[in-house]
């Protein structure tokens, strides 16, 4: 406070800056420090034999046990998410666009705890094996009572966000949950070279002999 300013003033100034450093939001690329070899990929970084099930923006290598489906937004008439279902678990991924130099996950996590506690949900943050991840509980749809469990996890790669939504056995189980996240660091970007704005989903593609799922993911699980 100088010494023209009131201590009412002096105060108000305090609680002014407090504010504006509470909605400072990290923009800082997050990733474990061997994503680049452990994974998640992007497509430069894997060799152009190994096979995969090309679905546009996301590359999933096949695995015993593991069943996909692609989510449909009927009234876009597009595909917007992958499922995974794998370990008694449900894996759902999306890829986005990024900046070259900042992240996105810092700004999507504040996002979504802000969502999700407008929906009367719960939200604590974690750290794992990827960085920074979210366990969202919220009421289960309908009349039946119940919590539904959610964990938000993503990797900032070159120009783009890999977000998964980790849902059933693996959600709450350690142990579920690190194969599910080895099937997540499996996964390959594919970004393309052409010019797209920050958080714009990546195109994703039906091949042949893929389930689509004409339906939108449950509410509350894909903010951007």
């Amino acid at each position: 406070m100088s010494e023209s300013q009131t201590p009412e003033q002096g105060s108000a100034d305090e609680v002014e800056l407090s504010e504006r450093t509470a909605d400072v939001v990290d923009d800082a690329k997050s990733a474990p420090s061997d994503r680049d070899t452990a994974g998640p990929f992007d497509a430069a970084e894997v060799p152009a034999m190994r096979p995969y099930v090309d679905l546009g923006g996301i590359k999933v290598a096949p695995r015993e046990g593991l069943q996909l489906r692609l989510e449909v937004d009927e009234r876009a008439n597009r595909v917007i998410a992958v499922s995974l279902e794998y370990a008694e678990s449900l894996l759902q991924v999306q890829a986005f666009a990024a900046p070259k130099k900042t992240g996105l996950w810092g700004p999507v996590r504040a996002e979504l705890t802000q969502q999700m506690t407008s929906q009367g949900g719960t939200v604590s943050e974690e750290h794992g094996v990827l960085g920074p991840e979210l366990l969202v509980k919220t009421p289960a749809p309908g009349d039946q009572g119940g919590t539904r469990v959610a964990r938000f996890v993503a990797v900032d790669g070159p120009r783009w966000m890999l977000r998964g939504v980790i849902m059933g056995k693996a959600a709450l189980d350690a142990e579920a949950r690190e194969r599910v996240i080895e099937l997540f660091r499996e996964l390959v970007v594919v970004r393309g070279e052409q010019p797209m704005p920050p958080s714009e989903l990546l195109q994703l593609k039906v091949p042949a002999g893929v389930q689509g799922q004409r339906q939108a993911p449950p509410a509350g699980t894909l903010p951007v």
